[in-house]
């Protein structure tokens, strides 16, 4: 039997997860199942929960009920360092780099939970080559790298823990559309050439249903619609409100209006 024609099994599942900022409940039964080897994108507004999810899979944030599932394991409540040698990376929003560190020591920070020295090197080998920017600033201080420089090391630095699942936190925020489209070029790369599974929230949604196999979104820390992403993108709700444009019947004939995306 191929591979193609193997039926993928879920990795990662969210079983009616709820969280809270103190008293604000921020995710309200949220329900999600990102499949092995595949893209999962969540959209939604500013304050919808989206980074919510990502912060409580990582251990950033406890759930205060439901299950978070990865391969099989319940891993609600571990410590983040837990779940990062279990194989699931986070690259939060804003990037978050050792600004002081050099570009080679953040990666090396990214490899800390690792002992094969040999794999680690092979990795760092991967990522400058999927980067090479970033083998040219190898001795430079991270904080005088640009913003899309230090996106793409924040994305280097996870692979350096050899992930089964990567978590990406708006990765194409304050980029031009020249340097998010290399980065999500990149973001599939790592998909398809390693079978990293990622789950990506982003607020640049034609981007991410381009590049995602499913998607959900979100809004008010509920799910209120997933679907394929192929799917997602004929739906009139998401073509207005996610994509900027708006289907007018006249005379028979449809017609499209570019309206101002929605971020």
């Amino acid at each position: 039997m191929s591979i193609e024609t193997l039926t993928p099994t879920p990795i990662l599942e969210l079983l009616n997860v709820e969280s809270s900022y103190g008293p604000v409940q921020a995710l309200r039964g949220v329900s999600l199942t990102v499949m092995e080897g595949k893209i999962a994108t969540v959209l939604g507004g500013n304050g919808a929960g989206k980074s919510t999810i990502l912060k409580t899979i990582s251990g950033i944030i406890d759930p205060s009920k439901g299950q978070i599932r990865f391969n099989g394991a319940e891993i609600g409540g571990w410590e983040p360092d837990r779940i990062v040698r279990a194989g699931i990376s986070h690259v939060p929003e804003g990037r978050e780099v050792f600004p002081l560190l050099s570009v080679e020591d953040n990666l090396k920070m990214g490899a800390y939970t690792r002992a094969d020295r040999d794999g680690v090197a092979r990795d760092t080998e991967t990522v400058y080559n999927y980067f090479p920017i970033l083998r040219e600033r190898a001795k430079q201080d991270a904080g005088l790298l640009s913003g899309g420089q230090q996106q793409m090391l924040a994305i280097a630095r996870a692979l350096l823990s050899s992930p089964k699942v990567m978590l990406l936190d708006e990765p194409s925020l304050g980029l031009s559309p020249l340097l998010t489209k290399e980065i999500f070029e990149i973001i599939v790369r790592i998909n398809r050439e390693r079978g990293t599974t990622i789950l990506l929230v982003e607020q640049n949604a034609q981007m991410a249903l381009k590049t995602a196999d499913f998607g959900y979104v979100l809004e008010v820390g509920r799910i209120v619609m997933e679907d394929t992403c192929a799917a997602l993108m004929e739906k009139e709700d998401i073509k207005e409100f996610y994509l900027g444009i708006k289907e007018e019947g006249a005379r028979g004939h449809r017609r499209w209006k570019k309206k101002k995306t929605w971020r």
